[in-house]
């Protein structure tokens, strides 16, 4: 149930929401309880109506983040408070790595705030709930959603049907960039059009009071970051455009 809409889905987003520092372009869901993109709901529910037919019960584990919650997490990785991982999945020792190793370790596996999908409103992470015991959470690993993983139907069932409602997953081939993140889902209407408008300088003015921990590496090559991390992910299908 969509419990409140704040702007017209039509609109294309300003540099505010384009970086997470304003919610006028989402819609707040009570069943699951999450923010998406006021386009995006609508089309999200009408999936997870159709997967929980086939006994999957769609769950979102992240939908809409702020700017600031995004700093939080960068931050915390950045000084080794949080798992920093490899692009292989194995745990690295923040304090032995370089600025520069610390931003590229941070980034295979989480966005530089200002520059995520997730501030859009038109990305998810999901899992199925229907395939953990109760009270149990998922650890998005991309072993949970390979054969014999406990979501590998829902991977299955994602690869067949998400672009009838307008979904794909912009993560499922390594590009240089963001790691391989098969629960990762993004409305294409939405997700296209922001991809186009977030620019370099879009994000400097959004990173320019921020307490960023390595702040001065991710000045120095912000340009280079866009490309590799937002720009450089596998396209959407016309098929989910079109839906």
């Amino acid at each position: 149930m969509l419990r409140r809409v704040t702007s017209r889905p039509h609109i294309p987003l300003d540099a505010l929401e384009l970086t997470g520092r304003a919610r006028t372009h989402l819609v707040e869901l009570d069943d699951p309880r999450c923010a998406l993109h006021a386009a995006a709901a609508g089309p999200f529910l009408a999936m997870r109506a159709a997967a929980a037919r086939e006994g999957l019960l769609l769950e979102p584990a992240s939908a809409f983040r702020d700017f600031e919650r995004q700093c939080l997490i960068w931050n915390a990785k950045y000084r080794g408070e949080r798992p920093l991982l490899d692009r292989a999945g194995r745990a690295l020792e923040a304090a032995a790595l370089t600025p520069a190793e610390r931003v590229e370790a941070i980034l295979c596996w989480s966005a530089l705030p200002g520059a995520s999908r997730h501030h859009w409103g038109s990305d998810l992470d999901v899992y199925d709930r229907a395939a953990l015991p109760e009270g149990a959470r998922p650890a998005l690993l991309p072993a949970e959603y390979a054969p014999g993983g406990p979501f590998a139907r829902l991977d299955a069932w994602l690869a067949a049907h998400a672009h009838e409602y307008g979904f794909y997953r912009p993560y499922m081939s390594d590009r240089g960039g963001v790691g391989f993140e098969p629960w990762h889902i993004s409305y294409a209407p939405v997700a296209d059009d922001c991809v186009a408008r977030l620019d370099a300088g879009v994000l400097r003015d959004a990173l320019g009071s921020a307490e960023l921990e390595g702040a001065a590496e991710v000045r120095e090559r912000l340009g280079e970051l866009l490309v590799r991390h937002v720009a450089a992910v596998d396209p959407a299908p016309q098929a989910a455009l079109d839906a």
